[in-house]
């Protein structure tokens, strides 16, 4: 059976008991000193568990804005589809018996689920509805000029800027992850050098072995 996994909290927190009781204990410095874990070097260690605590602040920061940016997407893509909706259904009134505004604005046919999928279809709406005079003026009587045409065509553009946004602190993010988790393997890689030579160190001190944090049978 294998053993749990490990929180980083739990990694962290069994280097910076080991490390700090080694520098806080003179006698423990003075016997792993002897094996090459001098005061300077476990200092060293220290700066690369502060290290990997700035990674670890770091990467939950990366997280937050990432959460906001698609928190930020979703709030505009709700705003952008309520009006192009409503602006599709009207739409599907006043070109009822007209075949090429309703090929022109793709009036007809399911709407895509998708992110992607729906700003490919909204933008093709606005960028045609926008680009023919005629069925502008053909919307007119319903109480949409070009300005109101242009602010929901503006609506559907944020939805892309959000989702470049999005996407740009997600990578951010995933970034921040990697680097996060490099270091801490570092770290671990060294405590679990430093528990051997410990073990030998301490031998005769199951005590001091258990101020570092770890428990002697």
């Amino acid at each position: 059976m294998s053993k749990p996994k490990r929180s980083i909290d739990q990694r962290l927190l069994e280097a910076q008991q080991a490390i700090d009781a080694s520098l806080n204990n003179p006698a423990i410095l003075q016997a792993v000193a002897l094996m090459g874990y001098d005061q300077a070097r476990l200092q060293a260690a220290r700066a690369l568990y502060d290290e990997v605590m700035a990674l670890v602040a770091a990467q939950q920061r990366e997280y937050g804005e990432q959460y906001e940016a698609s928190a930020a997407l979703q709030a505009a893509w709700d705003a952008a589809d309520l009006a192009y909706k409503r602006t599709l259904k009207l739409c599907r009134i006043a070109f009822r018996d007209q075949t090429k505004a309703q090929n022109t604005l793709g009036l007809y046919g399911s709407r895509k689920k998708s992110l992607s999928g729906w700003i490919e279809q909204a933008t093709t709406f606005y960028i045609n509805l926008l680009g023919t005079a005629d069925l502008m003026a053909a919307l007119s009587p319903y109480g949409y000029d070009q300005t109101k045409l242009e602010a929901e065509a503006a609506l559907a553009q944020a939805v892309v800027q959000a989702r470049a946004e999005q996407n740009k602190e997600r990578g951010e993010a995933q970034e921040a992850t990697q680097l996060r988790d490099a270091k801490l393997d570092e770290l671990d890689r060294w405590l679990a050098d430093y528990k051997a030579i410990a073990e030998v160190a301490l031998a005769a001190s199951p005590q001091q072995l258990e101020q570092l944090g770890w428990v002697v049978a």
